[in-house]
This record gives C-alpha cells, sequence and structure tokens, in this order.
C-alpha cells in the first residue's frame, strides 16, 4: 500500500476518500504530518490554488500528494466570487457576510445563474494532474436550509428544487462538485495502481 497524502485536516474528508481508494493506498492527513500552519492560497485560479498547496507538501516531504481548492462562480457577476469564495467579504471567512455581499451584489441582475467548481491537484511521484468536478445551478435570494456551509443556502443544483443547505450531506456528497472531482481522481489512481 502506497502512501498518499491529502492536504486537509478534515477528517471526514479523509475517511470518504479512503473508503474509495480500497487498499491501495494509504490517506495521510496534515494533521498526521503535524502541520498546523494554513498553506498559503494566493494565486488566482482553483487550479493554481490547488498546486500550491500540493506543492507545499510535496516540497517539505517529498511524498506524492494532493489538494483541491473550490469556490462559487456566478455568471452575472464575471465568474466572482471564484476563488475569494471563503474571504468575499473579508479575511474573517464569515458565511453570513459572504452570502449578504453576493447578495448585494446580484440585486440589479435577474440571471442567477451559477456554478460550484473544485479542482484537485495531484502530485504522484513528481508529475502533476488535475481533476475538476463542476455542479451548475441558479441562487435563490433568500437562505433556506440549515445543512452545509459557505453559499448552500442560496445555491439550488439544477434539476432539484431545495438547495444544498437543505439536503443532507448524504444527498449532497452524491452530487456535488468536490464529489465529481474525487470520483475522477479515485478512478485515475484505481486505473494507474
Amino acid at each position: 500500500m502506497k502512501n498518499l497524502v491529502f492536504a486537509t485536516h478534515n477528517k471526514n474528508k479523509i475517511k470518504e476518500i479512503q473508503a474509495k481508494l480500497a487498499d491501495r493506498y494509504a490517506l495521510i492527513s496534515l494533521s498526521d504530518l503535524d502541520i498546523a500552519e494554513e498553506i498559503p492560497e494566493t494565486a488566482d485560479t482553483f487550479e493554481g490554488n490547488a498546486l500550491l498547496k500540493a506543492q507545499y507538501i510535496w516540497n517539505k516531504f517529498g511524498m506524492s500528494c494532493f489538494a483541491d481548492d473550490s469556490g462559487l462562480e456566478v455568471d452575472a457577476l464575471g465568474g466572482a466570487p471564484g476563488v475569494h469564495s471563503a474571504r468575499y467579504a473579508g479575511l474573517q471567512k464569515s458565511d453570513k457576510n459572504n452570502i449578504d455581499l453576493l447578495l448585494e451584489n446580484l440585486k440589479n441582475y435577474t440571471d442567477t445563474s451559477a456554478q460550484f467548481h473544485t479542482c484537485i491537484a495531484l502530485i504522484l511521484e513528481g508529475q502533476v494532474y488535475y481533476f475538476h468536478g463542476i455542479i451548475r445551478g441558479r441562487l435563490i435570494r433568500e437562505r433556506k436550509g440549515a445543512n452545509g456551509f459557505g453559499y448552500d443556502p442560496i445555491f439550488i443544483p439544477e434539476g432539484y428544487d431545495r438547495t444544498f443547505a437543505e439536503m443532507t450531506l448524504a444527498e449532497k456528497n452524491a452530487i456535488s462538485h468536490r464529489a465529481k472531482a474525487v470520483a475522477k481522481l479515485v478512478d485515475f489512481l484505481n486505473q494507474i495502481s
């Protein structure tokens, strides 16, 4: 079994992906490596930020690894907030303030089409690979639901009549942008091992 670092502290994400990798890889988290500091995300694309995080691990430990970056892209706002989704309304990363600012910026638009986008950057034995996941949908102007995080209370995915925040975690994870990117990563890893 090969070791593979996932640049996250989230144990649930680790368990979820580990279950899909069978016995080919053993996932290691940032916590397992005693990395407490936040890895800088200073690029202007999801690919760039995911790669920065993966390269940090590769450069520091020389271990194969992957990292992800995600955000909300709103058509009427030219793809904003995009890579700035978590800090849209400031460095304090407030979900409430981010949604308030987004709705304020959308008030003069009728088109609320948007998409969530995840990019995973994998560095495997020095080679870089990217995996993308996108889910299209639309934004609503009032919050609905108590689950999820970020922009989930105002995002309704295409083909559904409920926001991400009105879905259970299992329902959201079955269709989300992150789930799509992870499925591509897992397929790739399972095919080459």
